[in-house]
């Protein structure tokens, strides 16, 4: 196993990213082979096993279909890696209330048995996708890691326990990180239409019209290939510099009102945006000046960016279907999937390692 402890360059890995066929990973998984590294996905592949054009046949990635709370499946998949970047999960406050219980099983209860297999493994860099909802509603102009967790949601509460299950698992030769992402958002092959800048790009160019639900909560947002970029950027750290860290990751806070017109200049001036009322009261606002501060990482691609590369896509027919197809939204495709009972078994579906 190479030692990545001390080296500012560190020779490649060999990742396990755990849903490593969702939005973040299908942009990831390329990046990372790009990069250098060896790369095994776990995955269901709910959302279809065609999300790594040109690289699906890479001789350094492995793809296998198996589940989390597997745990057989969990050991095969860490065989010979010696790092995880850990996404696997039922994604943000919707989704998980489309079942509060199966969202606990994935989200919470897989999690301590995938920290002592990756140990058993030999893992030695665990690096772990919380979420910035774990702050919940605060009045501070800038949401630093320093003040208190008070998550509002279930979700947002599994996260922060896997956050203290991790530090409690952090030990020498266990390396440790967590990210706190803001909302991601731009085009990835495993495209994702139920977020907030997403969502409104969509519905931009397939109707022409824009609703805003509320409009006054905050949502802060990240370009897909800055949080790339910024999971590259925690493997090329060394240990010290890395281990038992929290950083925000994101970059503009705006909100929703300000993302619809975001959108609307990027899309067409003659998109319409209707305004509704909300019970919705969710407002989240982060400071990423910690990473900045600590790493010099900070991002480039604005939400602009974002919109108009997405706006491309649906325009050019990489998002066919956009308004009717399941697999763009995590709670249309899930609910049918039946996921209460754990899947058994790995199957390798591709992959040249």
């Amino acid at each position: 196993m190479t030692d990545h402890s001390a080296s500012t360059s560190p020779a490649p890995w060999h990742v396990l990213v755990t849903g490593g066929a969702g939005y973040v990973g299908s942009a990831l998984v390329p990046a990372l082979l790009a990069a250098g590294h060896r790369v095994t996905v776990l995955d269901l592949f709910l959302y279809g096993t065609d999300v790594f054009p040109g690289c699906r046949d890479h001789p350094g990635l492995r793809l296998l279909k198996g589940d989390i709370r597997d745990t057989d499946a969990v050991a095969e998949a860490l065989r010979g890696t010696d790092a995880v970047i850990h996404l696997a999960c039922v994604s943000n406050d919707p989704s998980f209330d489309l079942d509060p219980e199966l969202g606990r099983t994935i989200n919470h209860d897989a999690f301590g048995p995938l920290l002592r297999l990756a140990k058993e493994a030999g893992v030695r860099r665990f690096i772990y996708a919380s979420s910035s909802s774990v702050y919940g509603i605060k009045d501070h102009a800038a949401v630093t890691e320093d003040l208190s967790l008070e998550p509002l949601t279930d979700y947002a509460r599994y996260k922060v326990a896997c956050e203290d299950m991790l530090e409690a698992a952090r030990a020498p030769g266990f390396t440790t990180l967590t990210i706190r992402p803001a909302t991601v958002c731009g085009y990835a092959p495993r495209q994702r239409l139920d977020v907030v800048v997403n969502i409104l790009t969509a519905h931009a160019v397939a109707n022409g019209v824009i609703t805003v639900f509320g409009g006054e909560q905050k949502r802060p947002n990240l370009h897909i290939q800055d949080m790339v970029r910024l999971y590259l950027e925690a493997l090329d750290r060394p240990d010290a510099e890395v281990d038992g860290r929290v950083f925000n990751a994101g970059y503009e806070n705006h909100s929703v009102a300000h993302l619809a017109e975001l959108v609307r200049r990027q899309v067409a001036p003659d998109v319409a945006i209707e305004t509704r009322p909300t019970d919705d009261i969710r407002s989240y606002h982060v400071s990423a000046d910690k990473l900045a501060r600590e790493w010099g990482f900070t991002a480039t691609h604005t939400i602009e960016d974002a919109v108009a590369e997405l706006a491309a896509a649906l325009r050019d027919g990489r998002v066919p279907d956009p308004m009717t197809d399941p697999r763009y939204y995590n709670i249309r495709t899930m609910q049918p999937a039946d996921l209460r009972t754990p899947r058994r078994g790995v199957e390798r579906i591709g992959g040249g390692a």
